[in-house]
């Protein structure tokens, strides 16, 4: 009977010790993962704006698993697949629905056609730009001191998350480069406007840092100018990339980069990272064969030349062969290239892919 007793024993100690384990290694690498940014990463924010920037209908989702959720794709964005390489089991919540003890895994606070600036996108109508993000964030904070009981707790639990910010394109794509609505491009030449954005950037992230947050992601503008809209209006052939727009995107990026190492070094308790969101796209469509793709110009939906004249109609018909699109619509990524761009940005495959670590080191840290 004792020997009986003895087996058992050791039999429910290993299954505890295995459901320890598993337990441990179900953990996120954070406790928490908070997003900033625009369409690319939008996840529902702006379902209910009124606003031409909106996704909350077929085909978009047709390939995600609770269908159109307001996300700028035909499945996961770049953020929903960092988030998944965290080890978060579920993607993290838009503030427009982000409520009680939901937030302590992170908000997502990502709106279409929002920029640096506040008048960007506003010929689409509503949208939260990167200030109006911040401020929600703070409200946020203020939640998460009450949830977790005091300031130097939040402040505690907040050092320890992962704050991605990706904002930048629309200041080119829906102002700088859109003259007849916009003045920018005649009161700064590209450098100058450049300088103007990292400056209001800048200030939104000490407004970050001094609400808690510590782990930065800066990601980089992608190639606004080989999009698919920009490719109809602006491209000869339809295919080469429209270079006087790539060149701004490159300048504002060098900037960027820029500006980690100043955060780095003046931030001590802190620690910034640069993505290189351009420079894996520009290989992505440059190898298109190597990741699987057949199409890097085209829209998989859309209307017009390229599929680039406006975003897809509902209840439109997307291209079957959707894998094979880099391009979804005339702005956005498929869910194949969102896949490979969140998995470079999360494990760099290339020295360049992130300045000075990607997204897994900074977790770590």
């Amino acid at each position: 009977m004792g020997a009986e007793l003895m087996k058992w024993f050791f039999l429910c100690m290993i299954t505890v010790l295995t459901f320890s384990s598993w337990i441990t290694r179900a953990q996120p690498q954070v406790p928490c993962y908070f997003i900033f940014g625009d369409s690319l990463v939008d996840n529902g924010n702006n379902n209910r704006i009124a606003s031409l920037a909106r996704a909350n209908y077929m085909p978009y989702g047709i390939d995600f698993p609770e269908g159109p959720s307001g996300r700028f794709c035909n499945g996961k964005t770049t953020v929903d697949v960092i988030a998944e390489l965290l080890g978060f089991e579920d993607f993290i919540t838009p503030y427009a629905e982000a409520r009680g003890q939901d937030i302590l895994r992170g908000v997502n606070y990502a709106s279409a056609a929002a920029g640096i600036r506040e008048e960007t996108g506003q010929q689409l109508g509503g949208r939260i730009s990167f200030s109006g993000q911040v401020n929600n964030y703070r409200n946020t904070v203020s939640q998460m001191v009450n949830l977790l009981g005091d300031e130097n707790s939040a402040g505690d639990y907040l050092s320890k998350c992962i704050y991605s910010i990706g904002l930048g394109s629309n200041d080119y794509l829906n102002n700088y480069f859109m003259p007849t609505i916009y003045s920018t491009s005649r009161r700064y030449n590209v450098q100058q406007y450049a300088d103007v954005l990292l400056q209001q950037y800048k200030e939104q992230l000490v407004t970050l840092y001094n609400y808690g947050a510590r782990k930065f992601a800066l990601i980089g503008v992608g190639q606004v100018g080989c999009s698919p809209s920009e490719l109809a209006q602006n491209s000869p052939d339809g295919s080469s990339c429209v270079e006087r727009i790539n060149e701004a995107n490159e300048i504002f990026n060098s900037g960027l980069r820029s500006l980690v190492d100043e955060l780095n070094l003046n931030q001590r308790d802190s620690r910034f990272t640069y993505i290189n969101a351009y420079g894996i796209f520009q290989d992505l469509i440059s190898r298109p064969a190597f990741y699987g793709f057949s199409n890097t110009n085209t829209g998989c939906c859309g209307v017009g030349r390229n599929n680039g004249q406006i975003t897809c109609l509902p209840l439109e018909t997307p291209c079957r062969n959707r894998n094979e699109y880099v391009f979804w619509d005339a702005f956005h990524p498929t869910e194949a290239a969102n896949i490979v761009i969140g998995r470079r940005s999360y494990a760099a495959e290339s020295a360049s892919d992130s300045y000075p670590y990607d997204i897994r080191r900074l977790a770590q840290l």
